[in-house]
């Protein structure tokens, strides 16, 4: 018979029979069996130990998501885990997390798949389903962790429609846009990034179905798509964070329930403190336009676009939410490196 199923004879500790005479009966070594249950306790640490390094990279991406993994390992070190470069690489890198700041290899579409151009810096969002949004985020479980798909609107940064997934494939991205296209209508614009899921055909094959134009972020523009980035850092602070949802059916059941609470009852300073529902419903209060940097015109326009956002001309970034696209952390992006 297979060593290997004659390994699985033997119980674990504190059994009826005492480790040497099952090693007898089932004709392996202890030596072996040693080395089997040295190897599962280590791997059980490492694996015990990565969850712990996951959730501070999450808290930490989702302050700075300007953060690579250079400023990620010395933050770990600052939390006492002494990491190095390589592992942190491959904890971001399976949470699908890159520091948005300019650099190589930020974002990574699928090779064959085309690449659409950004086609909404400057445009004034003026109007609900003028243009929709979406990406995805990690979320940490007590165990593991799952995968979140989002579509929002623009001009009211209402959520439209939004998937959970264990796994980074585009069906449930698929899935998530045919819900909001039957419950909204289409979108005369949808923008997303350049990750695989969203260039994927059929991704991109829904939306041409549809009449839809498609924009993708630029490589490595912290802000194009800062929206969506902006209700990540909500739904992880006020919901995720705070409940510590252990498995997959918790998770759902608790967003479901957060989604409500953002749409139709949490204020949004942007919106002059109505609510997405409000805004979404009236076509009034809302708005939103995406500027490159603090220049004349980029002032000029915002404030024709946004009147009342900036109160001297000196500063386009109101604390919570802003119409322009910008916010606090974006002021670093162009000096700092991932």
């Amino acid at each position: 018979m297979n060593p290997e199923a004659r390994l699985g004879w033997i119980e674990p500790v504190g059994a009826d029979l005492p480790l040497t005479r099952q090693c007898v009966l089932a004709g392996v070594t202890r030596a072996t069996v040693y080395r089997r249950r040295e190897a599962a306790m280590r791997q059980a640490c490492e694996t015990e130990k990565d969850l712990a390094l996951r959730a501070l990279i999450d808290e930490k991406y989702t302050e700075r998501p300007f953060y690579g993994s250079r400023r990620m390992v010395k933050y770990l070190k600052s939390c006492g885990h002494v990491v190095n470069r390589k592992r942190v690489q491959r904890l971001m890198r399976e949470l699908g997390l890159a520091g948005m700041a300019p650099g190589p290899a930020t974002s990574k579409p699928h090779p064959q798949h085309k690449v659409y151009p950004y086609l909404l810096r400057g445009v004034p969002i003026t109007q609900p389903n003028q243009v929709w949004s979406t990406d995805v985020t990690y979320i940490r479980l007590a165990r593991g962790f799952a995968y979140l798909v989002a579509i929002i609107d623009w001009y009211s940064r209402r959520v439209l429609s939004w998937r959970l997934s264990n796994s980074m494939d585009a069906s449930f991205c698929v899935d998530c846009l045919e819900d909001a296209l039957r419950a909204f209508g289409k979108p005369d614009v949808f923008n997303s990034d350049q990750g695989s899921q969203f260039t994927s055909a059929a991704f991109t094959g829904v939306l041409k179905r549809e009449g839809v134009v498609i924009s993708m972020d630029g490589r490595g523009r912290a802000l194009d798509n800062i929206f969506v980035e902006r209700l990540w850092r909500s739904v992880k602070h006020e919901d995720v964070y705070l409940k510590g949802y252990a498995n997959m059916g918790e998770l759902t059941v608790g967003l479901a329930q957060y989604f409500v609470f953002y749409n139709g009852e949490r204020p949004h300073q942007s919106l002059g403190y109505r609510t997405p529902d409000e805004v979404y419903r009236s076509a009034e209060g809302g708005g939103a336009i995406i500027v490159d940097k603090y220049s004349d015109s980029g002032r000029k326009q915002t404030e024709e676009s946004c009147p009342g956002l900036a109160q001297d001309g000196a500063d386009l970034q109101p604390p919570e939410e802003c119409s322009t696209g910008q916010r606090r952390a974006a002021a670093e992006v162009d000096a700092v490196t991932a």
